[in-house]
């Protein structure tokens, strides 16, 4: 059982889950951003700067994970 949680993270599935997290976490940077530039507020927009970099870098790894599995693929060529 612990051996098929820990290979999930590096499925096709678990990648997908990834992603779709990490999309509601650009949501809610998007949203602090937004308040951010209606207060004034450069501390926190600073911070959603940051925070969307992080998720853009996340977003690049994961992308690049799902290539390799897909070279992997007959299917998808």
């Amino acid at each position: 059982m612990a051996k098929k949680a820990k290979n999930f993270k590096k499925s096709r599935t678990g990648l997908y889950v990834s992603l779709g997290s990490t999309a509601f976490g650009a949501i809610s940077v998007a949203k602090q951003a937004k308040l951010a530039r209606a207060d004034g507020d450069m501390l926190r927009l600073a911070d959603a700067v940051v925070s969307a970099a992080a998720i853009v870098t996340g977003l690049a790894i994961l992308y690049r994970e799902l290539k390799r599995l897909g070279d992997d693929d007959v299917l998808l060529g």
